[in-house]
């Protein structure tokens, strides 16, 4: 009986020296609305993360009566408050002011002469940030001829949208890019052969499904191929998140799958080294040649999440190891893997694109990868890569992760062209009036007059689609096959790594028109691109027509053996039920 009893006891002051409190509470901002995922930290809790849940709610079990909170949510003002954990608490965060500006803003297309000024900011979904964007409107050719716009092999927009479909939930509006969308699919150019040395461009006027009394053009441009086995080495630093918020399915563990697949593709020439951030930063492994892959491999699978993100240290830490074993004749790359969460040190877009960019002239790319949901945060990844001179993208699940890092390896990590831009100046006799779709510049950015247009990062091989709505001087189409009659003439720019002399190529754009209705097959498909991206950004432009008029005209030139097609379909068919019950309210801004 004394024994039992001593138990009874011993349970008693274990339960006492435990959890005797229960720390409840919301947060919200300063309009009441809900705060998803907040990082919550308790001073009687060390580092050990906590975050808020859909409607910014919060539970977190404590031993003592009071304690002191600590609140980090992306875009809001941190704050430390003490608590009674006793009792409800109910905290307001404040949002940080998004107007400050680092050095000159870089712009995605620019028309000399044109700027729109419209509110500038970073929209919040949850606790995901996405970088506001103004829509690229209506332009007077006789006024505005030339225009340009950024060449690159983005395309995180379009796994990001398939994401938010799949759980059947609206888009974003500002998680949509068109011309990322466009460049999610490969779109060979019918002149181009594998072995040019230089750029290829194929134009096609057509008519514009939405609006009768207008035309579409398409460019498509085309990198020069090289192939994989004449690639030079390549020398990877992967810089890993591996703090506390990756540890769920589709974060470290999707990762870990992707680089280890990665590393069977590496030669015995490349190299590859570990640096991981997660409560400190580390060197998981110190630059090792392709040929060893057992033990990358290893390292790679030794990985696990825990503690905060120190990012600011982690991408430092990346380059010097990057800049250490440069090899001049090698591509030196930095691949960047996160959710974007950086919550220790610099942590602003500012911020970190300032790091980067004293890196901009190293010879050293970055690529970012994105993961997760919830805490994404596409406007820093987004903001990174174009300073760190490389690309960016999105991995949604296991099928994008082998298209990025394997299937298209050498187009994702080796760059054939830098600074890529192209230049676009409209016949006025021939052309009225202009739009480029998608291009869509930052808000801020647009405000800025001192901004310039950036140029992008180009892999081997790629072919990037770019899509003007033109109204032109005459009252029919244009048509027949002189070449006399240029609608627009375009200038293509760009680097070639490792060489300062800049190249510059030309092309003529014929006022080749036919009906849609007998346009090849990628141009019907790019069109139903286009037409189902303005209809999730609710554009003004999307108003004439239906999903299901993006369906037919998608099917109609689907190529079934291009399992990306196929699904883009079911994508617009998962849409039809989301959306089913009209547009979306405007989110408040």
């Amino acid at each position: 009986m004394k024994h039992q009893l001593s138990i009874v006891i011993l349970c008693a002051c274990i339960s006492n020296a435990s959890s005797q409190y229960y720390l409840r509470g919301v947060v919200h901002d300063e309009n009441g609305r809900g705060l998803y995922n907040v990082h919550l930290r308790l001073r009687s809790k060390g580092n050990y993360p906590y975050y808020t849940g859909n409607t910014g709610g919060f539970g977190i079990p404590v031993s003592a009566a009071t304690d002191t909170l600590f609140l980090d949510f992306e875009g809001f003002e941190s704050l430390k408050c003490p608590v009674e954990t006793g009792k409800f608490q109910s905290v307001t965060l404040k949002m940080l002011s998004v107007t400050q500006k680092l050095y000159k803003h870089r712009l995605i297309s620019i028309t000399r002469d044109k700027q729109d000024a419209q509110h500038a900011g970073i929209f919040y979904n949850g606790g995901e940030s996405y970088s506001t964007f103004a829509e690229n409107g209506f332009v007077a050719a006789k006024e505005f001829p030339r225009t340009g716009f950024s060449v690159n092999v983005d395309r995180a927009s379009y796994s990001n949208v398939r994401r938010f479909l799949n759980i059947d939930a609206r888009v974003p509006t500002d998680a949509v890019r068109i011309e990322e969308m466009l460049n999610y699919f490969s779109f060979p150019n019918l002149n181009s052969h594998k072995k040019e040395q230089a750029f290829t461009c194929q134009t096609q006027l057509t008519s514009c499904p939405w609006n009768s009394n207008t035309q579409l053009l398409f460019i498509n441009l085309q990198a020069p191929y090289i192939s994989f086995n004449d690639v030079p080495p390549t020398n990877l630093i992967f810089l890993i998140d591996v703090s506390g918020s990756m540890d769920q399915a589709n974060r470290l563990p999707l990762l870990k799958t992707a680089f280890k697949q990665l590393v069977d593709n590496l030669r015995m020439q490349d190299t590859v080294a570990i640096v991981v951030y997660g409560g400190g930063v580390s060197i998981a492994l110190q630059p090792t040649s392709g040929a060893e892959k057992i033990i990358i491999k290893e390292a790679i699978e030794k990985l696990e999440a825990d503690g905060e993100t120190p990012g600011e240290q982690a991408i430092n830490t990346a380059y010097a190891l990057a800049e250490r074993s440069f090899n001049r004749n090698a591509n030196n790359r930095v691949i960047l893997a996160t959710d974007g969460d950086f919550n220790i040190g610099q942590t602003s877009e500012k911020q970190l694109e300032e790091i980067v960019g004293r890196h901009r002239q190293s010879g050293i790319f970055l690529t970012c990868i994105g993961v997760g949901m919830g805490n994404y945060k596409d406007s820093k990844l987004e903001a990174l890569a174009k300073w760190g001179n490389g690309n960016f993208a999105y991995l949604d699940n296991a099928h994008e992760a082998e298209k990025v890092l394997i299937t298209e390896f050498s187009k994702t990590m080796y760059a054939v062209a830098t600074d890529c831009y192209a230049s676009v100046a409209f016949n006025a006799s021939q052309v009225k009036r202009y739009r480029l779709i998608g291009f869509d510049n930052k808000t801020d950015a647009i405000k800025d007059t001192a901004s310039q247009l950036e140029g992008g990062e180009v892999g081997t091989g790629h072919s990037l689609m770019a899509v003007f709505e033109i109204e032109t001087t005459q009252k029919d189409s244009l048509g027949g096959t002189d070449w006399r009659d240029i609608i627009a003439d375009i200038t293509l720019r760009y680097a070639q790594p490792g060489q300062t002399p800049p190249h510059s190529q030309n092309f003529l754009v014929a006022n080749n028109y036919v009906p849609m209705g007998q346009a090849n097959a990628n141009v019907k498909f790019a069109t139903s691109v286009v037409m189902f991206g303005e209809f999730l950004r609710k554009s003004d432009y999307a108003a004439s027509y239906t999903l299901n008029d993006i369906s037919i005209l998608a099917n109609s030139a689907l190529d079934r053996h291009e399992y990306s097609q196929i699904e883009f379909i079911d994508m617009v068919e998962r849409a039809k039920k989301i959306y089913a019950g009209g547009k979306k309210k405007k989110e408040d801004e």
